[in-house]
């Protein structure tokens, strides 16, 4: 399917919203799934008089623009363990030359990088360290709340939602320890992943402020040298968002859609990237932003995709846009073409409301030539297809929403998002499904005025239609944007190896905190 024909089924609905004012193509990437600059800098604020203990002022590598990027401190697997720590504290951020007041992993802008192998063991002891939260619990729990609980949540991985594992109903309060243990099954899927808080209330916020981390589970396409020669890089996007104070303190903060000031990778804003031509490296992009839908561009280069959500796909993605959804992981290969100065872009979108835009980073080409080679074809995808006579049972999930008349206008609380016309309660169960189940679930998206991502906890689906359309390569997913105003999204999942409770939900979080979430429990007779 070609860039034409997919915008043309993407921006071909005849209900247009009153907001939408952008143009733009995109790609088969779309499916699969900036801003303004910011204004005056912020004057220095006396974060003591709110009981805020900022600790040591810890300054990102860049302040400003244009400087080399750099990644994430990496910590590594040893004897089949990954073994660490993870602080939750407030600290200094120094991003694009604006000293900001966030919540953080690490006191650093994004925490660590954490490589792994399918088998393994991540063991982390995770610290509260914020400080007790200001407010008490709302009497309707689907609404933001209590910012400083929080807890851990491995995106992406197949492995147990229960009990110390990689179960999201946990509650990490401040001033607390907790441990987490979650094991890999030994043919978990090699590829890009991530974590980050999943505490309902206060996660919006959490991400927002930029914590999250990748997770690379190690191994994928060994015995093709054209990608494991290749240099990598972990880019973990973000908006970067703040109230007049450089912090993020309310929720009204982060809901409007136009909240964000920049963009930035790694927390840096418009780092470099240097490559010599004809150089061949891997990007390995963390969709870690909290809301929007990115449009991305490398001027004058490829997109070329080799795996989606740590999934390899069956034959790579030359693309030159690519729609990249909160939750969503893209490994793509870049290689360099002529000397020269390239950006890299979000551009122009609409998601129902004008998705961010500007520059992510700069692509410098120089040196001596570097001949390297795209791969001629990837090794066998590790999913087979799941065949119609599989299916043991179909169900239909719906997200709507409730908002004011003048919706651009209207304060947050004027807002419901709902799945199914009910918003998130944790002590209901939504969805039961026998372990063993191979199910085709179509969802569907009744908002009039925006697009949302759905994304689903433990295993992962393979796409098999996209508004009534099959596309031309049945990816594997764990997080799908569903178009507005009665757009449909159907995949087919395998409900395999594990029992327990956890989350479907949309990934644009500020519709997740307001209510877009359910429960599925996978249960064993």
């Amino acid at each position: 399917m070609n860039d034409n024909r997919v915008a043309a089924a993407r921006f071909g609905k005849s209900a247009i919203s009153r907001r939408r004012v952008l143009n733009g193509g995109t790609a088969l990437g779309a499916y699969f799934l900036l801003p303004r600059s910011a204004g005056a800098q912020h004057q220095g604020h006396d974060h003591s008089a709110m009981g805020l203990d900022p600790g040591p002022i810890v300054q990102a590598a860049a302040a400003s623009v244009d400087q080399p990027l750099l990644e994430p401190e990496v910590r590594r697997s040893v004897n089949g363990v990954l073994n660490t720590t993870l602080s939750c504290r407030y600290t200094y951020k120094d991003i694009g030359g604006l000293k900001l007041y966030l919540r953080s992993y690490e006191g650093t802008s994004h925490g660590p990088t954490l490589r792994m192998k399918p088998g393994e063991t991540l063991k982390i002891r995770l610290s509260n360290d914020f400080p007790p939260n200001r407010d008490a619990l709302p009497q309707n729990m689907a609404l933001p709340h209590q910012f400083n609980n929080t807890n851990f949540h491995f995106h992406g991985a197949h492995c147990s939602p229960s009990g110390i594992a990689d179960n999201v109903m946990r509650s990490m309060v401040p001033g607390k320890k907790y441990d987490i243990e979650i094991t890999l099954p030994k043919d978990h899927t090699m590829g890009t992943y991530w974590y980050h808080p999943h505490h309902h209330g206060g996660a919006d916020v959490q991400m927002a402020s930029g914590m999250a981390g990748a997770i690379i589970v190690e191994g994928d396409f060994a015995g093709v040298p054209e990608i494991t020669n290749a240099k990598e890089r972990v880019m973990l996007m973000s908006q970067v968002v703040f109230d007049a104070f450089g912090m993020i303190e309310n929720f009204s903060t982060v809901f409007p859609e136009t909240a964000t000031r920049f963009l930035a990778i790694n927390g840096q804003r418009r780092p470099t990237i240097t490559m010599r031509p004809g150089e061949v490296q891997r990007w390995r992009l963390v969709g870690s932003q909290y809301q929007d839908d990115f449009f991305l561009e490398l001027e004058k280069h490829n997109l070329n995709v080799i795996a989606y959500d740590g999934i390899q796909l069956r034959s790579m993605q030359e693309l030159k846009t690519l729609v990249f959804a909160p939750g969503q992981r893209a490994d793509i290969l870049v290689q360099a073409g002529a000397p020269g100065i390239y950006e890299f872009r979000a551009l122009p979108y609409d998601q129902g409301h004008p998705s961010p835009v500007g520059p992510l980073a700069r692509l410098v080409v120089e040196g001596d030539p570097m001949p390297m080679k795209l791969p001629a074809a990837l090794p066998k995808p590790p999913f087979e297809d799941i065949k119609d006579s599989e299916i043991t049972g179909r169900r239909t999930i719906t997200f709507s929403a409730t908002s004011p008349e003048a919706d651009a206008a209207g304060h947050w609380q004027e807002f419901t998002f709902l799945v199914d016309g009910k918003t998130f309660n944790p002590n209901r169960i939504d969805q039961r499904v026998k372990l063993g189940a191979v199910e085709e679930w179509t969802i569907v998206n009744t908002h009039f005025h925006d697009d949302h991502v759905f994304h689903i906890h433990t295993n992962p689906f393979q796409v098999t239609q996209f508004d009534g359309k099959r596309p031309a390569d049945l990816v594997w997913r764990d997080s799908v944007i569903v178009t507005r105003n009665g757009g449909t999204t159907v995949f087919r999942s395998r409900f395999l190896d594990y029992t327990g409770v956890f989350m479907l939900h949309c990934h644009m979080m500020n519709h997740e905190e307001m209510g877009m979430m359910q429960t599925v429990e996978v249960y064993k007779e």
